[in-house]
């Protein structure tokens, strides 16, 4: 039997896919669905394309879910980044549009997906340890259930599925925070914010950076993230920090003029950790757990589905190969990295360029002049686009010392 701790779209998708193999497996999570979650909300085009393998795909879109058709990048110099996703740029995905919606919506539909193809869930549980033998292998979990009664539950394989601060990870060892960049993210929804369309929007600034995004049913999601030398500032009133971000900065203030919060402001990080496997003796980690860099590309949530669905093949071969179990997973982690190093390299210059300004600066100012190479790069955030294309050094240079490239 196989525990997969967290009912997050991680957790579910390797849920769905064991299940469907016959796999016997449960999740465990500490909240009650519908639950919230801090969240830009976004999906990647080609997360559709394992959303319609859950057969979820029609259920999401008949949601509500907004239709995403590319990404604007503002920089602090005015230039503006605009991609799209359709673009005839020599790569086809599974769709050209991405998505956006609720958390509320989006887990429950895939937490609902794993019930149906087998899997069981318990929530109200709280995972607070992992169990080892005496050879130090992973053999179950200890929980507190919504009673307060405290367990410990067996398993052949346990898997962290268990976001940011997964438990599964710490328990593990394995997890750490990286030293840059540490940002924290202040996320909430907003009714009436003028000029939202079917572009997600990021507005970097000098000392952070805003997404803006529709999420469908008149709901735009706002995601101010700040270097984690803001953090006391915040601590006082996010909501507060949040509302002044956004009111100090003229195109931002005007557009958020007659809007009204609809929401909480939730806070979330210090982001930038890793996992330096994802794996050991009984257990896997998947999705945040293993990695979370920065919220910028919107990777989260791809970046789980996708992770359950590699997991999963490996992880029923370790279950019906108990003897070859830690070669099954040794072998996950090795497609993971195959899968998603390219991507982590973008991510980091990515990060990179919007922690300087002048840098992004110069970024926008080739981008702007240069449609073919914006719709490259965000055809890349979408999934669709090898990573590769981003990373070669004609691509980087043309950036880097473009005559138009004046910070």
């Amino acid at each position: 039997m196989v525990i997969v701790v967290g009912g997050g779209p991680a957790g579910s998708s390797t849920a769905f896919f064991l299940a469907r193999e016959g796999v016997e497996v449960t999740i465990l999570d500490r909240a009650h669905f519908p639950r919230d979650k801090t969240c830009s909300e976004y999906l990647s085009p080609q997360a559709s394309r394992i959303l319609a393998e859950m057969d979820v795909l029609g259920a999401v879109e008949n949601s509500g879910a907004a239709q995403l058709t590319g990404m604007r990048v503002h920089a602090p110099n005015g230039a503006t980044i605009h991609g799209e996703f359709a673009a005839d740029h020599g790569f086809r995905g599974y769709r050209d549009r991405g998505l956006a919606i609720r958390r509320t919506i989006l887990d429950s539909i895939l937490l609902d997906r794993a019930r149906d193809a087998g899997a069981k869930v318990e929530e109200g549980v709280r995972v607070t340890d992992v169990i080892r033998s005496s050879n130090g292998r992973i053999t179950g979990v200890a929980t507190i259930g919504a009673d307060g009664a405290v367990a410990n539950r067996t398993a052949s394989l346990v898997i962290g599925a268990d976001g940011l601060r997964s438990v599964i990870g710490r328990r593990l060892g394995l997890v750490k925070p990286s030293r840059w960049p540490r940002r924290i993210a202040l996320v909430t929804h907003y009714e009436g914010v003028e000029s939202v369309g079917e572009f997600g929007e990021m507005h970097v600034e000098r000392g952070g950076y805003c997404g803006i995004a529709s999420v469908g049913n008149g709901l735009t999601n706002v995601a101010v993230v700040v270097p984690v030398s803001r953090a006391s500032d915040v601590a006082i009133d996010r909501t507060e920090f949040l509302e002044s971000w956004l009111a100090e900065r003229p195109v931002l203030a005007a557009r958020f003029a007659r809007a009204k919060r609809a929401g909480p402001v939730r806070a979330t990080g210090p982001f930038a950790t890793s996992a330096r496997r994802a794996w050991a003796k009984g257990a896997a980690l998947v999705g945040d757990a293993a990695d979370f860099f920065d919220p910028f590309t919107g990777e989260g949530i791809y970046t789980a589905l996708r992770g359950g669905e590699i997991l999963a093949s490996h992880a029923s071969e370790a279950i019906r190969n108990p003897a070859e179990a830690d070669s099954a997973l040794r072998e996950y982690d090795r497609a993971r990295r195959k899968e998603f190093s390219g991507k982590w390299m973008v991510e980091r210059l990515v990060g990179t360029a919007i922690a300087f300004p002048p840098i992004i600066n110069r970024a926008a100012n080739v981008l702007s002049r240069r449609r073919d190479m914006a719709d490259i790069l965000v055809g890349v955030v979408g999934d669709f686009v090898p990573a590769r294309e981003v990373l070669r050094p004609g691509y980087l240079l043309s950036i880097l010392f473009s005559p138009t490239a004046r910070a």
